[in-house]
């Protein structure tokens, strides 16, 4: 009896040791079929979701990544048919963003400005551009369900993943992995890239053309993060955020009366001009600026930013975006603004300051998504799985040296005469703004002979723009547009 007891146990212990190992499959696929209206008109598709390894330089799987790839059913011919590839940012950010919310086939259950409501769930999205595109969704290592995956006894070589070339020279050699097994190397293609994305996929479009002889029809930057600017002190950025000042300001009702009633798409024109002509040149003058200068730029900046004039001047003219969400509104209802978008307010323990508590937004973003992703892969697409989604992941320290992602874009471009770009920014965004944006746009070419390949679409909402009802439409209609015009139609790539 004794013997017994100890086999029990010995059998039980084992099976105990093989439960709490949490294990991703390196290579595997779920495949379901759905259906969806978008604009009135019913889709049939076919959603894969699963893992594809990264290999090494001797062909061992160095990490799993995991990929949701939706397609359109019964079409005729799959080359003509377009291939949007989707990114988000962080870095250390899964794709859940605009999967769930924006170009997917389901968004969100929140309502018409983005807001999170109970029970939480997803529902159709009318206005996903899966009608035009297939689309598939990327998960960069250690987020959402991707993980490294280290060799026995050792540490994971974080410089293979976790910095911005070897996050680009890694995502390349996998999309052209999963292009030939999805049989998409005749299709147009095209990245979507939000936030530290933006970044992500400048530099794939020129990896991708260069490594794996893969060529874009178009780059689709969403909110993109400009490291240039957002890690630079100095005039340009310093000077750049007043116009986000001014839309965030006129949101909230804190300009004075002459701005405030007019539209937002009238006085942005304006504080644009004087940070181009006015404010830019005044901080480059640093302490030589006469003070009935400083005076003068003071009361300007007050008067596009909503914010008070002692302020400024005691900043010496340079307000960090911090004391902007932080005091706009500290006279006027004591609430701070949000950072990623800055229609949300937020409570802190005291109005007194030079940056908020917490960021507003993303408590409400999470309150939604989090439940959301863990819901539809497990229950509607039967990605089943006790390995947690990472919203966030694990990556840094992330390696930002020899960031030169405007140039590689501008070579993609100048080697390549389909490839057409596209920058998508919120106005109420405080983190990578919608001025930000178009500088970066700006600053891509300095010659300015590819300029009429570039467009710019504003939208009167945050970093995730597509969380207002609205936007979620025009944004999505502006992609299909895109698409539309970008493709090839049977022209020859030459100038």
């Amino acid at each position: 009896m004794k013997k017994y007891s100890i086999l029990f146990l010995v059998i039980s212990m084992a099976h105990m040791t093989m439960a709490q190992e949490r294990k991703l499959p390196i290579d595997t696929a779920i495949t379901t079929q759905h259906s969806v209206t978008i604009n009135g008109t019913p889709i049939n598709y076919t959603a894969k979701t699963g893992t594809q390894p990264v290999w090494d330089e001797l062909g061992k799987p160095i990490a799993a990544l995991h990929y949701t790839y939706y397609s359109k059913n019964n079409v005729k011919n799959r080359e003509e048919r377009p291939l949007l590839i989707s990114f988000n940012g962080g870095p250390g950010s899964g794709s859940v963003w605009m999967h769930l919310a924006y170009t997917g086939p389901r968004v969100l259950k929140i309502d018409d400005e983005g807001y999170p409501i109970q029970p939480y769930g997803v529902k159709e999205n009318p206005y996903s551009v899966l009608d035009v595109t297939d689309i598939v969704y990327v998960n960069p290592a250690n987020t959402g369900y991707s993980r490294t995956i280290p060799e026995m006894g050792k540490e994971v070589d974080r410089d293979k993943f976790f910095g911005i070339n070897a996050d680009i020279k890694y995502l390349a050699e996998w999309l052209n992995t999963f292009v030939t097994r999805n049989n998409r190397w005749r299709s147009p293609k095209y990245l979507i890239g939000e936030s530290y994305g933006g970044p992500r996929v400048m530099g794939l479009s020129l990896e991708l053309q260069n490594q794996q002889w893969m060529y874009l029809n178009g780059v689709i930057l969403v909110s993109p993060a400009d490291y240039k600017i957002i890690r630079n002190e100095g005039p340009v950025a310093e000077a750049i955020n007043l116009p986000y000042y001014t839309a965030a300001a006129w949101h909230h009702k804190a300009l004075p009366a002459a701005l405030q009633s007019k539209d937002l798409l009238e006085i942005l024109p304006e504080s644009e001009e004087y940070t181009i002509n006015t404010l830019i040149p005044a901080l480059a003058r640093g302490g030589f600026i006469t003070a009935d200068e400083k005076l003068a730029v003071a009361q300007k900046m007050a008067y596009y930013s909503g914010l008070e004039q002692k302020d400024i001047v005691d900043q010496n003219l340079s307000v960090p975006t911090g004391f902007f969400w932080k005091n706009l509104l500290k006279d006027k209802g004591g609430y701070t603004v949000g950072r990623l978008d800055s229609r949300y307010l937020g409570m802190d323990k005291q109005l007194l300051g030079m940056r908020p508590d917490y960021n507003a937004e993303i408590t409400s973003w999470l309150h939604s998504f989090t439940p959301a992703i863990n819901y539809y892969l497990q229950e509607e697409l039967k990605f089943r799985t006790d390995i947690k989604y990472n919203m966030f992941g694990p990556v840094r320290p992330w390696d930002n040296s020899d960031e030169n992602t405007r140039e590689n874009l501008r070579q993609a471009m100048a080697q390549n005469p389909y490839l057409k770009v596209m920058v998508q920014s919120g106005y109420y965004d405080g983190a990578t703004t919608y001025f930000n944006a178009k500088y970066l746009m700006w600053q891509i070419d300095p010659s300015g002979r590819m300029k009429d390949r570039f467009s710019f679409k504003g939208y009167r909402s945050g970093h995730m723009m597509y969380l207002r009802k609205e936007d979620l439409k025009n944004a999505n209609e502006d992609i299909r547009s895109f698409i539309s015009e970008s493709l090839s139609k049977g022209s020859s790539a030459k100038y």
